[in-house]
């Protein structure tokens, strides 16, 4: 019965979701197999790239990390209510506005699981050149960031934007 009001873009709008959280899955599981295969040490190292795991209890490239559980379980609070509305906005837009929302929501849906299952939110791809390091983040932060970057190159080149009349 419910099957039959899914329309194909909802097929479709799963396999996105399911697809970006079995990738998000199987990378974090891979690297905590690594990380405990070669003893908490580094597993990867290149010029540009490190794989090391840190476990991130904060939100977003570490911020706001908190040592008291009260205050971590409001954040994930916080977060599935977040979570919670950008579904609400997946079932209001369409086309690629619809897309964008569904990129972050499926990342967010990963971070949340860890932040649920493990306590913290493993990250583990360190971007670097020489001393400079950029925040170390998972495959869940990659989708979110391109979810947000396809949102802002839609909303700049959206032929929808009133027009202001200065007369």
């Amino acid at each position: 019965m419910i099957f039959k009001n899914l329309k194909k873009n909802h097929y479709i709008n799963l396999i996105i979701v399911i697809f970006i959280f079995t990738l998000d899955r199987i990378s974090k599981i891979y690297v905590l197999y690594l990380n405990d295969k070669y003893q908490d040490g580094e597993i990867f190292s290149s010029k540009f790239l490190n794989i090391s795991l840190i476990w991130n209890d904060g939100i977003a490239f570490g911020l706001l990390s908190f040592d008291q559980s009260y205050t971590y379980n409001a954040l994930t609070f916080i977060i599935a209510a977040i979570i919670f509305i950008l579904l609400i906005m997946i079932i209001k837009n369409e086309g690629l506005k619809q897309y964008s929302f569904l990129i972050i929501f499926s990342g967010a849906i990963g971070n949340l699981f860890d932040r649920v299952y493990y306590k913290a939110v493993p990250d583990f791809i360190d971007l670097h050149i020489n001393n400079f390091h950029w925040f170390i983040f998972n495959v869940s932060d990659i989708f979110i960031t391109l979810g947000v970057i396809f949102m802002i190159l839609i909303e700049i080149v959206s032929k929808d934007k009133p027009i202001k009349n200065y007369d």
